[in-house]
């Protein structure tokens, strides 16, 4: 890969990859997006240097593909904070929780490039299918009954994606592969749908539980022994609710 320097024409472009939205530190490393000067739409062909592999900076801790992405939103319960804010934090979050394989994101990349109208518009049902799960488990969990509108926009998924997909045969076990070697932008989505589907009428369903913390409301799977786990991530949620019980046992003692 020709180092940035002996490109004399081509100019850096903001790339939305390099986000972090879970507010951790960015990755060391730079990843640079290259195009021509003259070419604003991104017509032209680009390149991408990445000199370490990257990071994961999603927070995968609901134990299921469903869930993770239902937790795209984080502390719902207060002042909710909205990480799919690109179609490349989808292609992204896609990626890292192994809903498309990193070989089938880079074309989704340079489609969104080529053609934002229609990044914007599947990113847009993306979140009307990630809204409709979030209200199914959260249902669930409160052993509620899921509402039906968010089930229909669910079975919506599951029908569209339906058309493009093929069982095929992988380590002698079949497995669900896509009819095209070249995903369709919205790709990403039917894997979702369908890891849905398949927790709501398994028995794992009854392990579904959502943060005791009343400002989280991140969605996980309670694989304990026992089923007590309360918290979405001990090393967050967990960790505040012990240090605030320390803090008015604390309290309670100086009083």
């Amino acid at each position: 890969m020709p180092h940035r320097e002996q490109h004399a024409k081509l100019a850096p472009v903001t790339c939305q990859l390099f986000y972090d939205g879970y507010e951790r530190p960015a990755p060391a490393w730079p990843l640079f997006c290259y195009a021509s000067q003259n070419a604003c739409g991104f017509s032209s062909a680009f390149s991408m240097t990445e000199p370490e592999p990257k990071r994961f900076t999603f927070d995968l801790s609901g134990g299921h593909l469903a869930l993770d992405f239902a937790n795209t939103v984080s502390w719902r319960g207060s002042a909710a904070i909205e990480r799919l804010t690109s179609y490349a934090d989808l292609v992204r979050w896609s990626e890292q929780s192994g809903a498309l394989p990193r070989s089938r994101t880079t074309g989704l990349l340079v489609m969104a490039m080529r053609d934002p109208q229609k990044a914007a518009a599947i990113l847009e049902r993306a979140i009307r299918l990630r809204e409709a799960l979030f209200a199914i488990f959260a249902a669930v969990a409160a052993n509620e009954e899921a509402p039906e509108q968010a089930m229909a926009t669910l079975n919506t998924f599951l029908d569209q994606g339906s058309s493009y997909v093929r069982l095929k045969e992988k380590d002698r076990r079949f497995v669900w592969d896509w009819a095209s070697k070249n995903p369709l932008p919205d790709a990403m989505l039917w894997p979702v749908a369908r890891a849905a589907a398949d927790l709501l009428a398994s028995d794992e369903l009854e392990k579904v539980r959502i943060c005791a913390a009343s400002d989280c409301a991140w969605l996980f799977l309670d694989k304990t022994r026992n089923h007590a786990r309360r918290w979405c991530d001990m090393t967050t949620c967990g960790n505040r609710a012990k240090a605030r019980r320390h803090y008015e046992r604390i309290k309670a003692r100086a009083q």
